[in-house]
């Protein structure tokens, strides 16, 4: 043992484990037991440090020093939910702005490390710094923001009252682009998003569909700035992909230009993780008539789709066959089958269903070629392909 302590079932265990235990989902989701006695075991009564037997491990490794032993540092006291209460009220007080500031750094230190992020989230500072952040909104004043953000970044976890939280606060996505507009940082700025997206992705579709043209715009405008960090742009992918589904966002969001800034940002070069975003955003738009003309208006689209199948990942695979059979079944004219031809479209769907795939995929793929048979059917990759694999 490292830490020894104490539960209320008088048995002792090191911190690191029993905390461990208290985490499965089994204890989390139920009532938590004690592993020796079996007792209900009660997260609120907390661990007591069992100051006696850490001197006397602490004492036996002084004595066996000679052997190899190193002496056990003395921990750190745990945090206690009191003084994070205290804190959380000095940083939502009114009376003095130095302690307000000196409260939220104080908050970020302890946010930054990893075991006091649960005792911060369940004191309910993610609540207090979203008020936080609304009240710098409606007063005009930044200071303590990108603290407050930067804090709300690290304890932030989805659950129903923060869902609550949000969805009683109409104004704090305006808060968020205020912040957008502002002079802080791109650090500070991405961790505005951050909190934009994890707040997107708890929001109900009645809340979403309420989303003005001028957000989406604002989002496009992000994604297209040069000076935007890749984490900042993943962050405004998963802000547009939530927000698809709702209402008539979609058209808002193609509206927006953002189908074209996706296509650019991909034919320019992103990570792995941008990819399977870009084509998750085109997948979603071209399900809309507005969407499919987009992308087709853009010179580069469908080839882009033909290129990165089959070279990124299997989820890139999915989201891509689902745009080419969008733009196959329903805006297949005879300019739009011929370039998926001319790309190598047809022989990437081809390769698709010899390759060792998934089966949904190669189904996927063998339908999308039965729509434009006819027109494909001098192809020399067609032929082969039929002729070694299939019969006519």
């Amino acid at each position: 043992m490292k830490d020894p302590v104490t539960t209320v079932t008088g048995i002792t265990y090191d911190r690191e484990s029993i905390e461990q235990w208290l985490s499965t989902p089994e204890n989390s989701a139920a009532a938590a037991v004690c592993p020796v006695t079996k007792l209900p075991l009660s997260k609120s009564a907390g661990l007591t440090p069992n100051h006696m037997l850490r001197r006397l491990i602490q004492a036996w490794c002084i004595a066996n020093a000679k052997s190899g032993i190193d002496r056990i540092p003395t921990p750190k006291s745990p945090l206690h939910r009191s003084a994070v209460l205290k804190l959380i009220r000095a940083a939502g007080s009114r009376r003095s702005g130095a302690e307000n500031l000196e409260a939220l750094r104080k908050l970020d230190e302890l946010a930054s490390d990893d075991k006091n992020q649960q005792c911060l989230a369940e004191a309910g500072a993610a609540k207090s710094m979203i008020s936080y952040v609304m009240r710098s909104f409606d007063d005009g004043d930044l200071a303590g923001v990108d603290l407050a953000l930067r804090i709300l970044r690290l304890v932030w976890s989805p659950t129903a009252e923060k869902k609550q939280i949000v969805e009683e606060k109409p104004d704090l996505f305006r808060s968020i682009l205020w912040i957008l507009n502002s002079q802080l940082e791109d650090s500070q700025k991405t961790d505005a998003l951050i909190l934009l997206k994890n707040a997107v992705e708890i929001s109900n579709s009645n809340y979403l569909e309420k989303l003005k043209p001028d957000f989406f715009k604002e989002m496009v405008r992000i994604l297209r700035s040069k000076s935007t960090a890749a984490a900042a742009k993943r962050a405004v992918l998963k802000i547009l992909i939530g927000s698809c589904p709702a209402g008539r966002n979609r058209a808002k969001i193609v509206e927006a230009g953002a189908v074209f800034e996706a296509i650019e940002m991909e034919i320019g070069g992103t990570e792995r993780k941008t990819t399977e975003l870009v084509f998750s955003l085109l997948a979603q738009a071209c399900t809309c008539a507005e969407g499919r003309q987009e992308f087709l208006r853009h010179a580069g689209g469908v080839g882009m789709v033909a290129k990165r199948l089959m070279r990124v990942s299997a989820a890139t695979d999915d989201r891509g066959m689902c745009v080419y059979e969008s733009i196959a079944r329903y805006s297949g004219t005879r300019a739009v089958v011929g370039e998926m031809l001319t790309v190598g479209g047809v022989t990437k769907l081809c390769m698709m269903m010899q390759a060792d795939c998934d089966e949904y995929l190669k189904k996927k793929a063998r339908e999308i070629l039965k729509l434009h048979s006819k027109v494909w059917s001098n192809s020399p990759c067609i032929q082969l392909y039929l002729l070694t694999r299939y019969s006519r």
